[in-house]
Parts: C-alpha cells; sequence; structure tokens
C-alpha cells in the first residue's frame, strides 16, 4: 500500500501547532525579491527546520540573472535541513521559468523534491506538479486523471483548497465571490437551506434567492469534502498532497492525519 506524503504549509507564527502530526511541514517564510534574492520572513523565537521551504513571488519585479537566487535557495535549503521546496508563483515570468528549471536540476542531483504550478509543469521533467482541488464545473476524477496522463501520477500533487464561494447565476466567468468561514456560517443560519452534495465537484452546494442579485449558488468544502478529494486522488494514483494549516487545522483527524507517536507505534 503506497504511503501519502501529506505537506502542511504554515508560517512561522503558527508552526508548533503542525509539529507532532505525521505530515511535512512547508514553511511559509521565503519570497523571491528584487535582484532577485531569496528573502526570509522574520519568525519570532521559531526558525525554520526540516520539511520543506515555500517560496512565493510576491513582490518580485520581473529583472536579473535567477543563477545567484538559486544558489541562495540551495544554501539555505542545506543549511535548515530542508528535502525540497514549493515555488508557489502566481506569475509565469521567463527568470521564473529558469529558476523552476534550474532548481529541478540542482534538486534532483541532491535527491530533493520540487513542486511547481501546473503551468509550469510542462517544461519540467522531474518536478511535481501542483493541481488544485478548487473546481466550479467539470468533473475532479476527470480532472485529475487527465493530469496523471500528462505528467504521470507519480508528478502530480493534490493542493487541497477549502472552497467557499458565492456565485450570481448565471454565471459567465465561473468565479464567485469568496466567503470567510463565519460569513458561510451565517449565510446558512440566516436561510437554513438544503445543502446537497455534488459527486462531480466533489464539494458541498446550496441555492438561494435574493431581492438585489436574484438566483445565488454557493459551493463550499468541508473536512468530508476534503477527505472525499482525497479518495478521488487516490484512485487516480496520486498520493501527494498539499493543504494550507488553517484550512485543515479544524479537520486534521477527518483526513486521516495521525500523531507522529501513533505513526510510530
Amino acid at each position: 500500500m503506497t504511503r501519502d506524503t501529506i505537506i502542511i504549509t504554515t508560517p512561522p507564527q503558527t508552526l508548533r501547532s503542525v509539529q507532532g502530526w505525521d505530515v511535512t511541514p512547508g514553511h511559509l517564510a521565503y519570497r523571491v525579491g528584487r535582484g532577485p534574492h531569496l528573502f526570509r520572513a522574520g519568525g519570532g523565537t521559531v526558525q525554520p527546520r526540516g520539511g520543506i521551504m515555500v517560496v512565493d513571488d510576491q513582490g518580485f519585479d520581473g529583472l536579473g540573472d535567477p543563477g545567484p537566487l538559486c544558489q541562495e535557495v540551495v544554501r539555505e535549503c542545506s543549511a535548515r535541513g530542508f528535502t525540497g521546496a514549493v515555488l508557489d508563483f502566481d506569475a509565469k515570468l521567463p527568470p521564473l521559468e529558469r529558476m523552476a528549471a534550474t532548481l529541478e536540476e540542482g534538486f534532483a542531483r541532491r535527491g530533493w523534491t520540487l513542486y511547481v504550478p501546473e503551468s509550469y509543469g510542462a517544461r519540467l521533467q522531474r518536478a511535481r506538479v501542483m493541481i488544485s482541488s478548487a473546481l466550479s464545473g467539470g468533473s475532479l476524477a476527470l480532472r485529475l486523471e487527465e493530469a496523471s496522463g500528462c505528467f504521470g501520477a507519480d508528478r502530480v500533487a493534490l493542493a487541497l483548497q477549502r472552497v467557499a464561494e458565492d456565485f450570481t447565476l448565471p454565471s459567465s466567468t465561473g468565479n464567485g465571490q469568496p466567503l470567510t468561514r463565519e460569513e458561510l456560517a451565517q449565510k446558512r443560519r440566516q436561510m437554513n437551506p438544503s445543502v446537497f452534495f455534488s459527486g462531480e465537484l466533489c464539494a458541498r452546494y446550496f441555492t438561494y434567492m435574493n431581492r438585489e442579485g436574484g438566483a445565488h449558488f454557493v459551493l463550499f468544502d468541508d473536512g468530508d469534502t476534503l477527505r472525499r478529494k482525497m479518495e478521488v486522488a487516490r484512485r487516480a494514483g496520486i498520493h501527494t498532497f498539499l493543504a494550507a494549516w488553517p484550512e485543515v487545522a479544524d479537520c486534521v483527524e477527518q483526513l486521516g492525519l495521525q500523531r507522529a507517536q501513533s505513526r510510530a507505534r
């Protein structure tokens, strides 16, 4: 039986909450800055150690040679005992593409794992490709089957995203208004709607009407739907998962996560 790899991303401030669980911590403490150079956020008394680095591209101006930055990433990983990195890039810029390719080669030599967005996956051969679990249409099972066929199931990682969106119908863009967990709970208390489960989207939903916006469709996840999404991924041969700690903190046991000492027994 193939064992899951579960990466839980967290900033240094909440790292202690993740420790003790049988997961790999992903340290939300790094970004690509001007130069480009690697910048690390302050983490108070808790310093990243072990697990993997998470690097975002917020503030990157798209200028400069990424070579020195890649060296900085490798040095930081070595110093902190990291075994990989997540490139949490929103933009798709040539310097960032070169950075991903350079890191893929360097990480492969060291036995480390690189995780990249789907838009970066086609040009890389060994990096794990992150596929979001969030869908507003179509089929999650088909989505993952297609990704496995394109990249290979062993290269696909399911990025669990806890959806909560309010769509005004008809929705021409496929994008809804994001809801906080408190806003979602308030709507459910106020309207007491009938809630349904979509097997295709692997998410819950309900509808309502209001005078200002007409018909609405609310799509959301909870611990049970995230667990089901993991099951869909496993059936597609995918056993690597990523999730942000705030999105799963209230349902870790429901997702099958265990305390490290429980796994050891």
